[in-house]
């Protein structure tokens, strides 16, 4: 049962969002969780570190698990959401705050690439509406 007004919205833009604005939103949720594993590097609380990569991990594989094959592109993204994963792991055993920052980096420049080209989609969207 949802009870607070933040759950509710939560729920409310998961449903309405494109699958595009849901990347990203995966994206955004690897990110915060990358960054408050970091923050328990940093305090050396080593079990909001674990929890905050390993919920990082599971973003991760859900888009692993996801990819459409039938694109030859999806191979390379797994080959890079398998690595960053890889740095999320070391990062959690070595207790490495550079692992991490790498692996946001990755994460990052791939929230934005799928930002710009939901952007372009929609574009085109709307274009094909206004001349159809």
């Amino acid at each position: 049962m949802i009870t607070s007004p933040y759950d509710k919205y939560r729920q409310s833009s998961v449903k309405t969002s494109t699958p595009a604005q849901l990347v990203v939103m995966l994206y955004d949720g690897a990110i915060r969780f990358v960054r408050t594993a970091m923050d328990g590097l940093s305090k050396q609380d080593y079990e909001k570190t674990s929890l905050n990569f390993g919920k990082a991990q599971t973003i991760i594989s859900e888009l692993m698990s996801t990819l459409d094959y039938s694109y030859e592109i999806s191979n390379n993204l797994y080959s890079l959401y398998e690595y960053t994963n890889f740095l999320l792991v070391e990062a959690n055993i070595r207790k490495s705050p550079e692992k991490a920052e790498e692996a946001i980096g990755y994460l990052t420049e791939l929230r934005e690439t799928w930002l710009q080209a939901s952007k372009i989609v929609a574009g085109q969207g709307q274009a094909e509406s206004a001349h159809g």
